[in-house]
């Protein structure tokens, strides 16, 4: 199982475009803090279309509570700011892997942690679509896993 987590996510189709990955997936989404729109938002429902019903979806008000709720949770930070590759890990069943906000990513917090990873990507570029960014790490646990 997968478990992904959107820290404050502000674009509605970004989150439901990785709400139908979830959905397809079998991965668990959790959307943490302050969300930028509404979940009843129009393009967050047209962008989800009807596989919301199928999302294990799970609203969570920080992430200290998250940490409470899973205390023993292996928890991965996609950054920009890491040089460690998200395909040097080897991925457990259960992992989380957290995402930050589009316009600003993680807080400084997480992206100085040892679990911090990145995707590649050509120097000067600023950072890659977050439902993108989602998709690849996903794929990659689920090929490491067999899933």
């Amino acid at each position: 199982m997968i478990n992904i987590v959107l820290y404050e996510p502000e674009i509605p189709q970004n989150t439901g475009n990785i709400a139908r990955l979830c959905a397809c997936t079998g991965s668990s989404l959790y959307l943490v803090g302050k969300l930028g729109f509404a979940l009843t938002d129009k393009y967050t429902k047209r962008a989800g279309m009807d596989y919301w019903e199928s999302v294990d979806l799970h609203k969570v008000n920080s992430m200290d509570d998250m940490f409470k709720q899973f205390p023993d949770g292996r928890f991965f930070y996609l950054t920009t700011k890491s040089k460690k590759k998200y395909t040097d890990i080897t991925f457990q069943d259960g992992d989380f892997i957290v995402f930050g906000p589009e316009s600003r990513g993680l807080p400084q917090e997480y992206v100085t942690q040892e679990n911090a990873i990145t995707i590649p990507m050509v120097e000067g570029q600023r950072s890659l679509n977050l439902s993108n960014s989602v998709a690849i790490v996903a794929y990659e646990i689920i090929r490491q896993l067999n899933l």
